[in-house]
């Protein structure tokens, strides 16, 4: 016999009460009804939130309808026309209005959505909140040819730190090799213009606003450093704040501000810094040829690697260390001129050809910083480079410097180099030596290259902690010819004249140091009794 439902029900001990609620069956009709209600609350805020691709198929749904069959078909043919056409004509846009979102909502839900909970627990980016796991939440993913950038709100508490320790993990949890991690949207505004520039103005505020909840992770789909970079195109009045060298991941090139700044270049043996410095030197041929630019170049290898652009240069010292010495102090002393003339006047230097941009390039810093041996010498270097890092870069002296040895005794003054550059190392520690503390942590594995990889490194901007990614362009041996035939230094330059015969100077012989006379390897009392002969009188 069955217990009432919604009773007190009393044990034959008489020391338990147990209470039963009474159950409460629903209709199958209400059941259904409130399914159907939620799903389609659901699919009505996906269509809100998905407003394209709710019109796309109401479109198709409509031609359908009216048209049959060939409702459909023709709309897809007259598409894929226009489409085409569009990417042939600027595939730049077409990759950034079209290709790129369709692309990116389909990797979203096909690739990382599948296993999304996978990667964010074994990656260690699940937390744990009363009792339930909480993950972040992937918000939107941009596609472009090589790149797919997750948009990532992060769990609350979580900082962009914790996603850049484990970025290696993510690449590989999604079958990727690179990955970065960005605490704010990569890349600038566009600039806008024309008759709706303001609106789109407006529309670039709401997509590069301040987000602290949210974190973008960059994968590398397709890596476009593979290939060799040609060398970029030589404008004839360069923009030093922006002077292209190098493509990016996303195969938009990546340009240097050179102005009022230093750059320090950090790589192992042929790992490609003479892609840097030529690609540097090639862009500001221009500058050069006009008199707007004066090289000052400084090769401690006996010129092996800048005497094909000779022509290029004001100053050039190659062989004889007091000859670099000299350029330097007179890069000191058109620094003084210059400080004394703007003070009070402007705070940057404006190059112009009555004052031309000095741009001084180092190869291979440590042969003058450490392995000098006459130390003189080497205090008067370390004393000139040091007022040029720290005072040169307002007055329009700047500092170019490679290096393969980045070890603070090698270059104490390292810090002094806003701009930094990191090719192929040979230790992890050295990373950080090079682009700053913490710069491996966010993913500059600058000491993992392979072996195709030169001329690819990591470049720190200043004020732009986020590490990136670069090819730098290779410029051969008949391109460093032909351009030191385009764009050679004004002939009526009188440094060029006074330069040639101080370089060409033989290396001035130094006597040797006089050595005192070393002591003897035996005792006193023992050395006293053998100059004794044998009636015990001195030898």
């Amino acid at each position: 016999m069955g217990r009432p439902r919604g009773e007190v029900v009393t044990t034959s001990a008489g020391d338990l009460i147990v209470f039963r609620p009474r159950r409460f069956e629903l209709p199958m009709w209400a059941v259904v009804l409130g399914l159907v209600l939620r799903w389609s609350g659901r699919l009505l805020w996906w269509c809100l939130r998905h407003p394209v691709a709710t019109g796309a198929v109401v479109l198709e749904l409509w031609l359908y309808v009216e048209f049959d069959w060939p409702g459909l078909v023709v709309p897809l043919v007259v598409a894929s026309a226009v489409s085409a056409v569009w990417r042939w004509r600027d595939e730049s846009s077409w990759w950034a209005w079209l290709a790129g979102p369709l692309l990116g909502a389909f990797r979203r839900v096909f690739v990382y959505r599948r296993v999304w909970r996978e990667a964010m627990t074994l990656c260690g980016l699940a937390e744990t909140f009363d009792r339930r796991h909480v993950l972040p939440d992937l918000l939107r993913v941009r596609s472009d040819q090589a790149l797919d950038v997750l948009t990532v709100r992060m769990v609350r508490g979580q900082t962009p730190e914790q996603f850049q320790r484990v970025s290696a993990n993510l690449a590989h949890a999604f079958g990727r090799r690179h990955a970065r991690v960005y605490a704010e949207r990569p890349g600038d505004p566009p600039t806008r213009a024309g008759r709706w520039g303001w609106v789109l103005r407006l529309a670039d505020r709401v997509r590069y606003r301040d987000r602290p909840t949210v974190v973008y992770v960059a994968l590398v789909r397709t890596d476009a450093l593979r290939t060799l970079v040609p060398p970029f195109p030589v404008p004839a009045v360069p923009d030093f704040t922006a002077l292209p060298l190098a493509r990016r991941e996303d195969l938009r090139p990546w340009s240097l501000h050179l102005l009022a700044t230093h750059v320090l270049v950090g790589g192992a043996t042929r790992s490609g810094k003479g892609s840097v410095l030529w690609s540097l030197v090639r862009v500001l041929g221009g500058g050069v040829a006009s008199g707007l630019v004066r090289l000052w170049v400084v090769d401690p290898k006996g010129g092996m690697e800048f005497a094909l652009g000779r022509p290029m240069f004001a100053r050039f010292a190659c062989k004889s260390f007091e000859a670099m010495a000299d350029l330097l102090d007179e890069a000191v002393t058109v620094l003084r001129e210059r400080q004394t003339r703007l003070a009070g006047t402007v705070r940057v230097h404006t190059p112009t050809e009555v004052g031309p941009l000095v741009v001084v390039v180092v190869d291979e810093m440590a042969a003058l910083t450490a392995y000098l041996q006459d130390v003189e010498l080497r205090k008067r270097i370390a004393s000139s480079l040091g007022l040029l890092l720290s005072q040169g870069a307002g007055v329009g002296v700047l500092v170019v410097a490679a290096l393969q040895d980045p070890r603070k005794e090698v270059l104490p003054f390292r810090d002094l180099f806003p701009t930094r550059i990191a090719l192929g190392l040979t230790e992890a520690s050295q990373v950080d030596m090079v682009l700053g503390d913490g710069a491996r942590n966010r993913v500059a594995l600058a000491d993992q290259m392979p072996r195709w990889a030169k001329g690819v490194g990591y470049v720190i901007l200043d004020g732009t902690p986020d590490p990136m990614r670069v090819r730098f362009s290779y410029v051969s041996d008949d391109d460093i010819r032909d351009m030191a035939q385009r764009f050679p230094a004004p002939a009526d330059a009188s440094d060029i004249l006074a330069q040639v015969g101080r370089e060409t100077a033989t290396e001035p012989v130094r006597l040797p140091l006089p050595r005192k006379p070393s002591g003897p390897l035996l005792p006193d009392a023992l050395r006293n009794l053998l100059d004794r002969d044998g009636g015990g009188e001195p030898r």
